[in-house]
């Protein structure tokens, strides 16, 4: 069987069973089962299937995942997280969509301290969401920040992801972390303006409801200066060992998830009854990213074992394409294969082939990995498998369905597609700190 074939039927077979109801693992799990039975030789094949999901969720570079879950949780059930964001909703006055904007930047600091995609949008949309929908907000202007800030914890450092991929393809994985703090920030104020220029023109979106009017002065300054920049330490932590080269990203990981501790023992919020919901919840989000993560890197073996994905890449190969154009190849397969498999199985199917193309055309490895990283981060808003899409359905009210948490990202979704164009145009965005640090 032909690899065009092979592909027709593992994702024919996968739109088919969510365009039923199947939930997303489900479907994924569905199509491994058919998979494997066709083209890994039938019951073998299934024998095979096991094997793989069990190798799939012990791969030590998952061990931040849990980690960094434990650390945003601990900040979450300890009541330092809300404070935080609270003080934050402090300084933020006179400008539309309130909450919104809130959402943002507590959700963009929240990323300097967890490095977690999954952490930030599980606790941005557990504290912020219930109380914008009960104030008024729509649902497209109380979800869509909320998720798409998530993903940038995946450029601003830490993030175990960038120190993955860095040390996957041969990157300086210091100088991936300092590339991506620039396009991270960048990101955070585009969807700023969006979110103030949406509801400048439509207020119906987001009713005025603005009390921070009412303070001023320290009033205002205060809770910032003692309730989230200490929080920073914990950023110099987890960043600082890493640059510093005295921590794995695991190890790095620990460190903060201990830091976190810490903090909140300073503030005296840490008891053993919180601990142990934090301990709790860590488990069970962890679970529920694992058995995706099973699901889907099971498909993407089949997708290689099948030849679909070797298939799909020797199209880009054959021709002969100039580095700027041998990029965007790059790009549009990363932006396809995020709307079907994680951002992990997506480096190590891509990688093996991208970085000889990459290094033999002379591309430069830190502009290249930002724009991956970037690209991945898409993949986790984009449908069918969105996973950021699939934790704002956990934490969201029953009436919420998953087609409104869809129409609620699509618009930054396109503003996440003109940062990734503007680095493609200026690569000076992703290289100009790391050509400093030289």
């Amino acid at each position: 069987m032909d690899w065009t074939s092979a592909l027709g039927i593992l994702l024919g077979t996968l739109f088919f069973l969510m365009a039923i109801g199947a939930p997303v693992a489900f479907a994924f799990l569905g199509v491994n089962i058919v998979g494997a039975w066709i083209f890994m030789g039938g019951e073998m094949g299934l024998m095979q299937l096991v094997r793989n999901s069990i190798e799939s969720v012990t791969s030590f570079s998952l061990t931040p995942i849990p980690l960094f879950v434990l650390m945003g949780e601990i900040l979450f059930h300890t009541g330092v997280a809300y404070r935080a964001i609270n003080a934050v909703e402090r300084l933020i006055a006179r400008v539309p969509g309130r909450l919104s904007i809130v959402s943002v930047v507590g959700g963009t600091v929240f990323a300097t301290l967890s490095g977690s995609t999954i952490a930030n949008t599980a606790m941005m949309g557990g504290t912020l969401l219930p109380d914008m929908l009960k104030r008024g907000y729509k649902d497209s202007i109380a979800m869509g920040p909320i998720m798409a800030v998530g993903g940038i914890a995946m450029l601003i450092p830490p993030s175990a992801l960038a120190v993955m991929l860095g040390s996957l393809a041969g990157i300086s994985i210091s100088e991936l972390l300092i590339a991506g703090i620039v396009p991270g920030f960048l990101l955070a104020v585009f969807f700023l303006s969006y979110v103030v220029i949406r509801c400048k023109l439509d207020p119906s979106l987001a009713p005025a409801d603005d009390p921070a009017e009412r303070l001023s002065g320290w009033e205002k300054w205060k809770p910032f200066m003692t309730d989230v920049v200490p929080l920073l330490g914990i950023f110099i932590v987890v960043v600082g060992s890493m640059l510093a080269g005295w921590a794995s990203p695991t190890e790095s990981a620990a460190l903060g998830a201990v830091a976190a501790a810490i903090a909140t023992l300073a503030y005296r919020a840490l008891t053993w009854k919180n601990l142990y919901k934090s301990l709790i919840e860590t488990a069970r989000v962890s679970i529920i990213i694992l058995f995706v993560l099973v699901a889907s890197t099971t498909f993407s073996q089949l997708l290689s074992f099948s030849g679909a994905t070797s298939g799909l890449l020797s199209i880009i190969s054959q021709y002969d394409l100039s580095p700027f154009w041998l990029v965007v190849g790059m790009l549009a397969i990363l932006l396809v294969l995020g709307c079907i498999i994680d951002q992990v199985s997506m480096m190590m199917i891509t990688l093996p082939f991208f970085m000889p193309l990459a290094n033999a055309a002379g591309v430069d490895p830190v502009w290249l990995g930002i724009m991956m990283l970037l690209a991945m981060e898409i993949g986790l808003l984009t449908p069918p498998f969105g996973l950021l899409c699939m934790v704002m359905q956990s934490v969201s009210p029953p009436h919420i369905t998953l087609v409104k948490i869809y129409a609620s990202v699509m618009p930054f979704i396109i503003i996440e597609m003109l940062m990734l164009t503007m680095l493609l145009f200026v690569p000076w965005i992703a290289t100009g700190l790391p050509l400093l640090m030289r």
